[in-house]
């Protein structure tokens, strides 16, 4: 039976050894982690979750262990803090299982308030959390923590088998939070992501199904495509943007073509403005559906003259690409970065495009982006043989088709001017 609670009511039915799960960045009941923080009788509290939308205090405790699958900036704060925070490595529709597998006593999520019929959309975040929702919801053993606010917008999946909702009868306690959903603002682009996204717009055909990851780069295409003369695009993306959302307002979203969930967007979160979280409330134009279907390469293929849009950290002349980690050190996230970059190749009319800065200024020197060769103890997100156009404000790389040599060369010629001659020599001795 459904209890309504407060944020520390619902914070005390953890015990202090137990274990917690919650969903990735907007789908996080932030009241009831800020209540945690007000605890410090913490023995053994693990914590599974991923990008977290804010700096909680029970992080800090040293009786708490928190796994994440991704990093934003409070991971990477938490980590300098000296917390125990670990990376567990996995693409997002893996984290599926992995919830499956570590089984927490405790699920806990945010939600849209519950309609009159008493279901609560599951609002911004379907991703990898939503079987470990129902299965707490139903388990008497575990317990289901349901935290709602009005900023939260209603938003559908697809039935019969995805209905992107939970009903109060399946929820322990349901919290009236006092946090709205977290802001991403979208900031007005530099001029690098300019010529980017300038490189970027003639791969876009009409008709094309768009993948967009988060970012200056891809909001900027965006906008080039909503003010541009085509149109008649399809979206099936892991994230729903600003953006995005700009696009359809244009009218430049029809989702005819592409082969699969014709007529709407499909997603898996949704991060951004208020005024994304306004427009998604009651939008049946966008569906989200778990992570497992959206990021299913065989799923995203099915889909015609797609075309996906992701970043990188670093490119070395192979074509491995650098998207998570910057050396030894974890900086964010593989999400559906191979997922969607891998789709390149299944089509021709397919194109993955992966974007990044030619350089970048650390301390004072200019440091480039496109490298000669992977330093030690750096790691791959996606191996090169996934990867078909890398673009720089410099110019595009085309690397699907082509040899060793010819990729690296042509990985040269985009790279920074004050580093491209040492890059074109690297790039003639490879064998």
């Amino acid at each position: 039976m459904t209890r309504h609670a407060t944020a520390a009511e619902a914070g005390a039915i953890l015990r202090p050894t137990d274990t917690l799960g919650i969903p990735l960045g907007p789908g996080q009941p932030s009241a009831l982690l800020h209540a945690l923080g007000d605890r410090d009788d913490w023995v053994s509290l693990t914590v599974f979750g991923a990008l977290l939308v804010d700096l909680y205090q029970v992080f800090l405790h040293r009786g708490v262990r928190y796994l994440s699958g991704f990093y934003g900036p409070a991971e990477r704060f938490l980590v300098d803090a000296g917390a125990r925070v670990e990376f567990i490595p996995s693409d997002f529709r893996r984290f599926t299982r992995i919830a499956e597998q570590l089984r927490p006593r405790v699920v806990a999520t945010a939600a849209a308030p519950p309609d009159p019929q008493g279901w609560c959309s599951l609002s911004l975040h379907a991703g990898a959390t939503v079987d470990a929702i129902h299965a707490a919801g139903t388990d008497p053993e575990r317990v289901l923590i349901v935290e709602t606010h009005p900023g939260f917008p209603r938003t559908a999946g697809l039935f019969p088998d995805h209905p992107h909702r939970v009903h109060v009868d399946d929820v322990d306690l349901l919290v009236e939070g006092d946090r709205p959903p977290f802001v991403l603002a979208d900031p007005d682009p530099t001029e690098v992501e300019r010529a980017i996204a300038g490189h970027v717009r003639p791969f876009v055909r009409d008709g094309a199904t768009l993948q967009t990851g988060i970012g200056g780069i891809p909001s900027t295409v965006m906008r080039l495509l909503a003010a541009g003369d085509g149109g008649d695009y399809g979206v099936h993306s892991e994230m729903f943007t600003t953006g995005l959302m700009e696009l359809h307002r244009a009218g430049k979203v029809t989702n005819r073509h592409k082969g699969i969930f014709e007529g709407f967007s499909v997603t898996t979160f949704a991060a951004g403005t208020e005024e994304l979280y306004r427009w998604l409330d009651g939008n049946d134009d966008v569906r989200f559906l778990p992570v497992d279907v959206v990021n299913s390469p065989e799923v995203i293929a099915r889909n015609r003259n797609m075309v996906t849009l992701n970043g990188a950290l670093a490119v070395d002349l192979w074509g491995q690409v650098v998207a998570d980690t910057i050396g030894e050190r974890q900086f964010s996230g593989i999400g559906g970065h191979e997922d969607f970059v891998s789709v390149s190749g299944l089509g021709l009319d397919d194109r993955s495009i992966v974007c990044l800065p030619s350089s970048s200024v650390v301390d004072g020197g200019r440091v480039g982006r496109i490298v000669p060769r992977l330093p030690e103890g750096w790691i791959v997100t996606t191996p090169r043989h996934q990867v078909d156009l890398v673009i720089t404000e410099q110019g595009v790389a085309h690397l699907r088709g082509r040899t060793v040599r010819e990729r690296a060369a042509a990985l040269a010629e985009i790279a920074h001017p004050d580093l491209r001659d040492e890059l074109r020599e690297q790039a003639a001795r490879l064998r």
